[in-house]
């Protein structure tokens, strides 16, 4: 019969620290485990097991539990070859401190899972600028000229991931689920493989992604997607206990809630460490069961990538003064009439979210953006309120509306996923006839990311507008036959709308011009159009919101 051997130790059974935390943080039990047999060796090394952990108790205790004294002595068992997972989405709810402490040890080799890698000399950009990490899974590049660099020329692995899916495998991660299927990224690279994640220095491809098993539910194809889950987890949080209690705040809570879950060893950096019992349970976020090792932050810079302020007052914002700026803001204008009263709405980066500009007075369009608001609002009217820690999906400063919540990264793409968003609207480097699009990448040129928007095009009963210029800078067609580009999503697309017209798209029978902007005649839209379409008998002149 099965014996466990107690270890009394009378200080421990007060000390509000778990089982788990303490056999994960000590480095000297390492034969812990249940006997069917109990002999005078295994006395002995109970003995001495006994020892060690009264010791180790003694330690924890001087540090006050899961509070540790700095970010350097809570990561003193992080090692080369790690796998981490890093919170954060751009610049806001980073662990700056963790980040920074790791900067002064020599650990490297490191396999990073995070939403992106901060800018060139901040957050993460850090380790890759001191070439800590040998592989980032994230899902957006952005403007990280640094990140860019080191994949093109092959010096680092990336796994690019759909931001949702993302979310999903490291939540499914923590909550031991070993995989799930998702209709994210079904028809693209990420199902059929291929896709580069290294390159050799020649420029070719060193090692491509691998292909995923599909399985059709309900009529709908999906794909197979496997769990995340880290060695450790580099957390930012608001508030803590020293029981591990965490609390979030605004849109700083993105990608760390779900971290927080999928991490062997969870260590939180957080702003302020209360006493037990003065945080309200209803309000705690993640459980102190799932957080090991609590740190108050050393480094609070909170740097922000785009401070934007209201320019309403400004009367040079909103009268179109160049002939870009004018062919821009016809589109705006016109993508602005597909809101609906009482529709929730995702908007892209750039034109996409200047919409929101126009939404007509007495109508109530609720905002959502995928780094976890609901209720989004417009930019703040002065630095004074201006926030680092509340963000829009472009990293932009912005504001919430009455009504308003924030949520995790998990939560933000069930809500996409699930359907609950009536409207997507986005930009596209090229659009098929059939309703493909691509938005992502120019293979060994230019990567950004898909982000969210594999999410946002896959999701059911979501309209998908794209809005874009009509044509590329050099002339190219951007609307065509069939995409040259890896694709974001096949068959996803209902609207395009630019400064030319606006095509209804038919999956099957593909477009149909249905409004043309003023001054532009069929031939021109024939001729800047690299495919073929039908005219609908009832053209209509290309609508524009009142202002």
């Amino acid at each position: 019969m099965a014996h466990i051997t107690l270890l009394r130790c009378e200080k421990f059974i007060f000390h509000p620290l778990p089982c788990r935390a303490l056999l994960k943080l000590t480095g000297e039990i390492k034969n812990f485990h249940l006997s069917s047999k109990h002999n005078d060796k295994e006395e002995k090394d109970n003995d001495a097991d006994t020892n060690r952990v009264q010791s180790f108790v003694k330690s924890i205790q001087d540090r006050k539990g899961k509070v540790y004294n700095n970010a350097l002595e809570a990561i003193g068992d992080v090692k080369s070859g790690s796998t981490l997972l890093v919170g954060g989405f751009g610049l806001c709810g980073i662990p700056e401190s963790l980040i920074t402490a790791l900067l002064k040890t020599e650990i490297n080799d490191l396999t990073v899972v995070s939403n992106n890698a901060g800018v060139d000399n901040y957050g993460l950009g850090l380790w890759l600028k001191d070439k800590r990490i040998r592989k980032m899974i994230s899902s957006y590049v952005g403007e990280n000229a640094e990140f860019e660099k080191q994949y093109l020329s092959g010096e680092l692995e990336v796994e690019l991931t759909p931001q949702g899916t993302l979310a999903e495998r490291i939540r499914a991660g923590g909550a031991g689920i070993p995989a799930f299927y998702t209709p994210t990224g079904q028809g693209t690279l990420i199902e059929e493989g291929g896709a580069p994640i290294k390159y050799s220095s020649d420029g070719g491809v060193a090692i491509a992604s691998q292909g995923r098993q599909a399985q059709m539910f309900n009529g709908r194809n999906y794909i197979l997607e496997t769990a995340i889950i880290g060695d450790f987890s580099f957390i930012k949080a608001w508030k803590a206990d020293p029981l591990g209690n965490l609390i979030f705040r605004k849109t700083a809570r993105n990608f760390n809630s779900p971290m927080c879950r999928a991490g062997k060893t969870v260590i939180a950096e957080v702003e302020e460490i209360v006493e037990i019992g003065d945080l309200d349970p209803d309000h705690v976020h993640v459980p102190g069961i799932f957080v090991d090792r609590i740190i108050k932050a050393e480094v609070l810079e909170k740097r922000i990538e785009r401070i934007k302020l209201n320019k309403k007052n400004d009367e040079s914002s909103t009268v179109a003064s160049t002939p870009a700026a004018e062919m821009r803001e016809r589109i705006i204008k016109r993508v602005a009439l597909e809101f609906k009263n009482g529709m929730y709405v995702n908007l892209g980066i750039g034109m996409p979210m200047l919409a929101s500009n126009y939404i007509l007075p007495g109508m109530t369009v609720t905002l959502q953006s995928e780094n976890g608001v609901l209720g989004l609002g417009g930019y703040p009217s002065s630095k004074k309120e201006v926030d680092p820690d509340l963000i829009n999906a472009g990293k932009e400063t912005v504001t919430v509306v009455d009504g308003a919540s924030y949520f995790g990264s998990d939560e933000s793409f069930a809500m996409i996923r699930g359907g609950h968003i009536h409207l997507t609207i986005l930009g596209a480097m090229e659009v098929s006839q059939y309703g493909d699009l691509a938005n992502w990448m120019i293979p060994g040129k230019m990567v950004k990311g898909m982000g969210g928007a594999m999410d946002l095009v896959s999701a059911p009963n979501t309209k998908v507008v794209v809005a874009m210029e009509h044509t590329a800078k050099d002339g190219g067609h951007k609307i065509v036959s069939e995409c040259q580009l890896p694709l974001t999503g096949r068959n996803v697309v209902d609207l395009i709308i630019t400064e030319k017209g606006v095509f209804e798209v038919n999956k099957e029978s593909g477009l149909t011009l249905i409004e043309i902007a003023e001054g532009i005649e069929v031939p021109e839209l024939i001729m800047s159009t690299g495919c073929s379409f039908e005219v609908s008998p009832d053209l209509k002149k290309m609508g524009q919101v009142e202002v």
